[in-house]
C-alpha cells in the first residue's frame, strides 16, 4: 500500500510547496483538500481551487506531481449534503460537482464527501433522502469517470449537541446506504478511528465491507480515563467543546489503540492495496506547521514499519 496524507491539516501551505516536501519525506500520495473559498468549518483547506480549475492549470498540477513522482489519491470535500436549508444544500451540491469535475480534469477517479444528515427527520427518512440526492450525484460523477466515497465519521455534535451529523457511521447504515444507492462506483473512505471509539469492531467491518473500501484513512484513537469518569459516553455537558468529547481523542497512527498490523493485514486480505492516507487531527501535534509536519513524519514512519513487517 502507498502512504499519503490528507492536506487539510496544512491549510496555509500551497500545493507547489507541499508536493516537494511530501516527496522528500517519502510520502507517495496526497489526498487534496478542495473546500470552497467561503468555507469556515474546521479541518478544511483548499490546496486545490476546484471551482476555478481549468484544463491548463490541471496540466500544471499533474506535471508538479509527476516531477516529484507523487500521485493524487483522491479529492476531498466534506460538507452536509443533506442540509435542510435548500439554499445551503444547493451550494454544497454545486461545489461537490465542481470537485468531481476537477477530479476528472486531473485524471483522479475518487472524490470523498459526507452524506450528511438532517435532524428534523428520522434516520430511515434520512436514508431515503440520501438515496434520492446521491443517485443524482453518482450519475453526474459516473458520466465523468469518477467514483464517490463517503467517510464513516459520525460528525457528533456537528449540527446539534451530542447527535450524529453524518448518517454513514456504522455497518447498519452502510448496508442501508448501499441498498439506496446500488452503484459499484459508490463506496467508503474507511477510517478505523471512528469505529474504535464507537465500540464497533473495525477489523470485522473492514472484512465485511471490503469490496466497498475505495480509500483508507490512517488515524488513531485513544480513550481518556479521567474523561470517561467525569463525562461518560455523552461527553462534556456544561462547557462542551465542538468536536471534543473529553473522553476520547484522535491520535497519529501508532499513538493510540488501533491495531494497525491486524487492520492492514485485513485490508490486504479483502483485496485492498491502494492508499493509507493519514488524516491528521492529533491535538498533540497541532499548533504550528512544524508540529503538524513532525506528526505526519511520525505517522508515516510508523505505518511504513508496520507494513513492511507484515
Amino acid at each position: 500500500m502507498k502512504l499519503g496524507f490528507l492536506t487539510a491539516c496544512l491549510p496555509q501551505v500551497p500545493l507547489e510547496n507541499l508536493v516537494p516536501w511530501a516527496a522528500s519525506q517519502e510520502f507517495e500520495t496526497l489526498e487534496l483538500a478542495a473546500w470552497p473559498v467561503k468555507s469556515t468549518r474546521d479541518y478544511q483547506a483548499r490546496q486545490l481551487d476546484a471551482a476555478g480549475l481549468k484544463s491548463a492549470e490541471a496540466e500544471k498540477i499533474k506535471n508538479l506531481f509527476d516531477t516529484h513522482n507523487m500521485a493524487i489519491s483522491a479529492l476531498a470535500y466534506y460538507d452536509n449534503n443533506l442540509d435542510p436549508n435548500p439554499r445551503k444544500r444547493k451550494y454544497y451540491h454545486d461545489h461537490l460537482k465542481k470537485v468531481i469535475q476537477a477530479a476528472s480534469l486531473l485524471g483522479v477517479n475518487l472524490v470523498g464527501t459526507f452524506v450528511g444528515g438532517r435532524l428534523d427527520k428520522l434516520p430511515a427518512e434520512n436514508m431515503k433522502e440520501i438515496g434520492k440526492e446521491f443517485r443524482r450525484i453518482l450519475k453526474y460523477a459516473e458520466d465523468r469517470g469518477v467514483r464517490v466515497m463517503i467517510e464513516n465519521c459520525p460528525m457528533d455534535g456537528w449540527q446539534r449537541f451530542t447527535l450524529p451529523g453524518n448518517f454513514a457511521f456504522s455497518p447498519e447504515l452502510w448496508q442501508a446506504l448501499f441498498e439506496e444507492v446500488p452503484s459499484p462506483n459508490f463506496g467508503l473512505n474507511f477510517d478505523p478511528s471512528h469505529l474504535y471509539w464507537l465500540g464497533i469492531d473495525y477489523v470485522r467491518a473492514a472484512r465485511e465491507f471490503g469490496t466497498k473500501i475505495f480509500h483508507a484513512h490512517a488515524k488513531d484513537c485513544e480513550f481518556l480515563p479521567e474523561g470517561q469518569y467525569r463525562y461518560g459516553i455523552f461527553g462534556q455537558q456544561i462547557k462542551p467543546t465542538p468536536w471534543k468529547s473529553g473522553w476520547w481523542r484522535y491520535r497519529m497512527p501508532g499513538q493510540g489503540k488501533v491495531n494497525w498490523k491486524e487492520f492492514i493485514t485485513t485490508l490486504r486480505s479483502v483485496g485492498y492495496d491502494y492508499v493509507l492516507s493519514i488524516e491528521h487531527e492529533d491535538p498533540e501535534w497541532e499548533g504550528s506547521e512544524e508540529k503538524v509536519k513532525k506528526g505526519l513524519q511520525m505517522g508515516r514512519e510508523f505505518l511504513a514499519k508496520v507494513s513492511s513487517a507484515i
